[in-house]
C-alpha cells in the first residue's frame, strides 16, 4: 500500500472509528433516540433492534477470529487487518446506532439519590476505561500505530501481557467497565432493555472466546494470570504479576 493510501485508512478509521465511538456513548448516555425511523410497531421495532445487535455481534466476533484473520490475508496485509476491522465495525455500529428504534414508554425511571448515582457510575466507568486503555501502554484500538510504524520504517511492537492498573483486579477491565455503563441508564425503555440484556451476552460470550486466544497467545504466564485474578467481576484482592 502506498503512504497516501496508508495516511486515506488512517483518517477514515479515525473518522468512522471515532465518530461511531461517540455516538455510541452518547446512546449509552441519554438513551435510545431514533435518527432514522422506520414507522415500525412495537413487536416488529424490537426484531429489528435485535437483529441490529446480532449484526453487529458477528461481524465484530467473526472478523476478530484468528482463522478468518488468516482466510483474509491474501486480500488484507497482516499490518493493515487491525485498521480494516476498526473501520469495519466502526461502519457497522454507525449503522445500528443510526437505524435504532425507539419504542415509546418508560418501564423503570430512577429518580433523586438514586438518579444522580446510576449517572455518576456512568462517568465513574467512563474514566475507568480510560484507566485501562492507558494501562495498556501499547493499545491501538483502531490499528493506527501499526500503520504509522509501518510508514516511517520503525519496529512493529508486540504487545505484551500487561498486568497493571486495572488487570490487577480484574482481567478484562475494559468489559467491566463498559457492562457498568450500559447498566447505569437512570430510564429504562423496553429497546433499551433488549440492548442492556443482548449487549450483557455478547460480552460475556466475547471474553470467553478472547480468553482462548490470549491463552493460546501467553500459555501457562496468562494460566497463571487466570488462577490468581477475576474474569470480570473484582471479588478478590488485587494482586502483582511480574
Amino acid at each position: 500500500m502506498s503512504r497516501f493510501k496508508a495516511m486515506m485508512l488512517i483518517y477514515a478509521t479515525l473518522t468512522i472509528g471515532l465518530g461511531s465511538l461517540i455516538l455510541f456513548t452518547l446512546f449509552l448516555f441519554i438513551g435510545p433516540f431514533t435518527v432514522i425511523d422506520l414507522g415500525m410497531g412495537k413487536s416488529r421495532a424490537l426484531v429489528a433492534d435485535a437483529f441490529l445487535c446480532l449484526f453487529f455481534f458477528a461481524q465484530h466476533s467473526i472478523m476478530i477470529r484468528k482463522g478468518v484473520r488468516a482466510r483474509l490475508s491474501n486480500l488484507i496485509l497482516d499490518d493493515y487487518y487491525s485498521a480494516f476491522y476498526a473501520l469495519s465495525s466502526g461502519t457497522v455500529l454507525f449503522i445500528t446506532m443510526l437505524m435504532w428504534q425507539k419504542i415509546p414508554g418508560t418501564i423503570a425511571e430512577a429518580d433523586g439519590v438514586l438518579h444522580w448515582t446510576l449517572r455518576a457510575l456512568f462517568f465513574l466507568s467512563f474514566a475507568g476505561f480510560y484507566w485501562g486503555s492507558r494501562s495498556l501502554r501499547s493499545f491501538d484500538a483502531l490499528g493506527i500505530k501499526k500503520i504509522r510504524r509501518l510508514i516511517e520504517n520503525r519496529e512493529t511492537k508486540i504487545m505484551p501481557l500487561t498486568v497493571r492498573g486495572p488487570y490487577r483486579w480484574v482481567r478484562h477491565p475494559l468489559y467491566l467497565f463498559s457492562l457498568i455503563m450500559i447498566w447505569s441508564s437512570p430510564a429504562l425503555t423496553l429497546d433499551r432493555l433488549l440492548f442492556n440484556t443482548l449487549w450483557t451476552g455478547w460480552i460475556v460470550f466475547a471474553t470467553l472466546l478472547e480468553e482462548r486466544d490470549l491463552v493460546t497467545d501467553f500459555g501457562d504466564r496468562y494460566r497463571e494470570y487466570q488462577a490468581r485474578v477475576p474474569m470480570i467481576i473484582p471479588y478478590r484482592i488485587p494482586v502483582r504479576i511480574s
